[in-house]
């Protein structure tokens, strides 16, 4: 039998325990994320929501930040929701000066797009891989401003901007799935660290 997917959680801030709930109820293996080496032996990571620049602050701090992006540039799969879709951008319209971000996710994003704390709102949005909708919240969202080549776009907000983006091993929303009790987006990022564990490594073995 195929191993459970062992899937971090980056514990600085946000809706930590929601992830690491939902990722188990999706058929992980869920752990808290806290330093460079939690990060060994990790088949996938999840970037929660917060505030995108007091969690970069806090890569720094915890001196997580190179480390996670040797990571994610080494092919580790990852999903951010809200601020970690910011964090795993490679551009941030109206972040601050010099803001750490991981990259990896040809996108621009918008931080704080939809407005304050007092603007958040919910929404029930078609995902391309899921049958049904998604029941999204959205909370100082940001959304997509720009998509690069190779970035798929998954749903759009009613004004028309991507909240949930792939590429690759990388996947991202500006929503927060954790909060609802469906699971079905967890389930799609473990499907994909499975597909990734599955995958050949470089030279052919598996």
């Amino acid at each position: 039998m195929t191993r459970a997917p062992v899937i971090g959680v980056l514990s600085l801030q946000g809706g930590v325990r929601e992830h690491l709930e939902a990722l188990t109820r999706a058929g992980a293996t869920a752990v808290p994320v806290k330093t460079a080496t939690a990060l060994e032996g990790l088949d996938g990571l999840v970037v929660p929501g917060g505030e995108s620049t007091a969690i970069g602050r806090l890569l720094r701090v915890f001196d997580l930040l190179d480390p996670l992006r040797d990571r994610l540039a080494a092919g580790l799969p990852a999903y951010g929701s809200c601020a970690g879709m910011v964090l795993l951008a490679e551009e941030v319209v109206d972040g601050l000066p010099g803001q750490p971000l991981l990259g990896g996710l040809d996108i621009t994003v918008r931080r704080n797009a939809f407005g304050s704390q007092v603007d958040s709102f919910e929404a029930d949005l078609p995902l391309d891989g899921l049958d049904g909708d998604v029941h999204a919240v959205f909370i100082r969202a940001p959304w997509v401003e720009r998509v690069g080549d190779g970035v798929e776009v998954l749903a759009r907000e009613a004004g028309g901007h991507p909240v949930a983006v792939r590429s690759g091993r990388l996947l991202a929303t500006s929503f927060h799935p954790e909060l609802t009790g469906d699971d079905r987006v967890h389930a799609l990022f473990v499907d994909l660290v499975r597909s990734t564990m599955a995958a050949p490594t470089p030279g052919g073995a598996p």
